[in-house]
């Protein structure tokens, strides 16, 4: 009897053992499958699997990291706060996390609590530069947000009745309808789990507020049922229409976004041709005309910009042929996203934009020229709101129109809404209250009638990069424009291993060429973009700002060995990849700054396959590597390819593809200088 109870119980045991061995495969599965489905892009269900994943204590951590992230991808940031905040609280190593949880914060109106986690992240040791240059920004628009509240003019506005729980935005008066996008096909996108976006129109009743549904699709002609279409944009004659593109599965990431235009001819729109001013690696979205309909206005981020999406311009000539797009420049774009805009009757460029001091996320602004200097302000409470406030258009020849915004209250996920401004009594405005005039006290690019300057200024230290951080005196410091290898400054380094001040002027790209005897030469990159002091933050005519600069050197040390980031090759091959020769590029100039170093160029694998097939690619890499190498300049004889397969794992027991991929490294060692 004793055997038999115990029989049962080592039998219940292993079925035990089984189902949870069973449930720990499959939900081990759920998270490659979810990994899989975030990196596509394809957010919304990639949430729903890291939800299960999280719920069922499997890589906890990184799951509810994920989840944010994917949350964030998709544009719904409220929905990734409490995401953001576990993983932080459970000691997620992604210093970026902290970043986008204050982010997520500022579009809620929770402005102290973000500003507190934008300057814990800016404090980050470990922070990204870009980023924390951001935070630092971010820091300084959230202590005069109670000013941009403060701008509010007597505007009413209404949601209107066609919204519904998807997405309604940029709407366009054409004729007698009002046109925009809609989340109304069949089809579902993936990143956000609504529907896909259409165009779609609704009769304009002479109250607009009082526009009922239901909308139609806009043309057959204009409809593609497996693809984002939205930001519809007419000419001024209501016959030309320009609008936005996407996702369609062809080209993965927001590249997968161009502009197409239709021709209204005897009534019917034509199919839409790809226009030729897209880049094909670029998203390109948001377009408007000019009043006179001779230049087309759109958003791009494509390479030459300031940082996120641009504003750009073209010229369209009486045959329809387009002149080169030109970057609308840095008054206008900022580091962040600039999208959006709209040219009113009266030339003014409205816009929507994160960069430039806002109450959240996407904020509306409008860009005047008065003597040539071009003032961008943000319109305040109600247009805006912590949350996306967008695409503003006005009705023809009134003082109403529409914009677009998810703000809280509203119906759906973007929502249009109708606004209105009552014309004032006296319609001669004093030029006290007038923000364009230079004598204003609510222009903020004049005191006292006269304008405000900048001076930029750059300097540093140069110190050991340990984790003392020693400094280090008689380092030369050269300032390099990024298009010339002509220095415009050199500085050397004092007894504390400071160097400065050079002026430096906005919107440029600099080089800093460090070098000092004993130690690896080294160039940092410093750039102006983004870091102009926008004019409300000015108090006086003239102010000086300095930015500081650390680089770090390394000892040059026989048999120090440095890792490559970001050398990435496809699976089971050796060839250079565009993305590994940005990086490669980089040793280069580290060899042609350091002209008597010769190295070991090592790559390393896995150990997901065998030994010896290991050990064949990983030496096939390491000398496609050193041929590119000497494709760009570098003498042969100064280096040695050497493959090491899985025999020098940085992590033995590697289980997760991060930690695999930690192992997949290429490596450079220096033999002798």
């Amino acid at each position: 009897m004793r055997l038999l109870r115990s029989s049962l119980y080592l039998l219940s045991s292993l079925l035990l053992l089984g189902t949870l061995l069973i449930g720990c495969n499959s939900t081990m599965q759920v998270y490659k499958d979810s990994l899989k489905k975030y990196d596509n892009g394809e957010y919304d269900l990639a949430i729903k699997g890291l939800q299960k994943v999280a719920a069922a204590g499997y890589e906890p951590t990184q799951s509810n990291f994920l989840i944010a992230e994917s949350y964030r991808l998709s544009n719904r940031y409220q929905e990734a706060i409490p995401y953001y905040k576990q993983a932080l609280d459970e000691g997620i190593d992604q210093p970026q996390a902290r970043f986008h949880y204050a982010y997520a914060l500022k579009t809620t109106g929770a402005y102290q609590q973000a500003q507190e986690e934008f300057q814990a992240f800016a404090g980050m040791q470990n922070a990204p530069k870009a980023l924390q240059e951001r935070a630092l920004r971010e820091i300084e628009i959230l202590k005069i947000v109670d000013r941009l509240k403060t701008m509010a003019p007597e505007v009413e506005i209404t949601n209107l009745p066609t919204n519904t729980a998807g997405a309604e935005f940029s709407a366009f008066v054409n004729g007698n309808h009002l046109v925009y996008a809609s989340s109304k096909k069949e089809k579902i996108y993936k990143n956000n789990g609504q529907a896909m976006l259409g165009l779609y129109k609704v009769a304009l009743p002479e109250d607009p507020e009082s526009i009922q549904g239901p909308p139609t699709l806009f043309s057959k002609n204009v409809f593609e049922a497996e693809a984002n279409e939205g930001s519809p944009a007419f000419s001024p004659d209501g016959k030309t229409l320009v609008f936005a593109r996407g996702n369609t599965g062809k080209k993965k990431g927001t590249a997968d976004v161009d502009l197409y235009m239709s021709k209204n001819v005897d009534g019917e729109w034509t199919l839409p041709i790809y226009l030729p001013i897209n880049d094909s690696l670029a998203w390109d979205g948001s377009p408007a005309f000019s009043g006179d309909g001779k230049t087309l206005y759109f958003a791009s981020n494509r390479p030459g910009g300031s940082g996120g999406i641009d504003l750009y311009r073209t010229n369209m000539d009486a045959s329809g042929r387009f002149s080169k797009p030109v970057n609308m420049g840095k008054d206008i774009n900022t580091a962040g996203d600039d999208m959006f805009p709209y040219v009113s009757e009266d030339g003014k460029l409205y816009f929507a934009s994160d960069g430039h001091p806002g109450l959240g996320k996407l904020d509306l602004f409008v860009a005047t020229r008065s003597q040539g200097i071009i003032t961008v302000q943000n319109l305040g409470l109600p247009y805006n709101s912590p949350q996306d406030d967008f695409a503003l258009t006005f009705y023809p020849d009134s003082n109403s129109g529409f914009l677009s915004s998810n703000r809280d209250g509203g119906k759906g996920d973007d929502d249009l809404y109708y606004f209105y401004i009552p014309q004032a009594p006296d319609s001669s405005i004093a030029k006290v209250d007038d923000p364009n005039d230079p004598m204003s006290p609510k222009n903020p690019n004049f005191i006292n009638g006269k304008p405000k300057i900048v001076r930029y200024f750059l300097a540093g230290d140069v110190v050991l990069n340990t984790p003392e951080a020693t400094p280090l005196d008689s380092a030369l410091v050269q300032i390099l424009p990024d298009t010339s290898e002509t220095p415009i400054a050199q500085l050397p380094t004092d007894a504390y291993g400071k160097f400065g001040t050079q002026p430096v002027e906005e919107g440029q790209n600099y080089v800093l060429l460090v070098s000092r005897k004993g130690y690896i030469s080294k160039r940092e990159p410093f750039s102006m973009d983004g870091r102009s002091i926008p004019p409300i933050f000015l108090n006086k005519e003239l102010t000086d700002t300095t930015f500081t600069v650390t680089v770090r050197l390394d000892k040059l040390e026989l048999n120090k060995t440095f890792v490559l980031d970001n050398i990435y090759y496809d699976l089971n091959k050796y060839n250079i990849r565009p993305d590994a020769a940005l990086e490669l590029d980089k040793l280069v100039q580290i060899l042609k700054d350091n002209p008597t170093m010769k190295i070991e160029l090592s790559s390393h694998t896995d150990a997901r396959a065998t030994d010896s097939y290991n050990m064949t690619l990983s030496q096939n890499r390491a000398e496609s590597a050193v041929n590119y190498l000497i494709s760009r300049g570098i003498d042969a004889d100064r280096m040695v390819a050497q493959g090491y397969g899985e025999r020098e794992l940085l992590i033995p027991n590697a289980k997760t593809e991060e930690e695999h991929q930690k192992n997949r490294r290429t490596e450079f060692t220096i033999l002798s200088y």
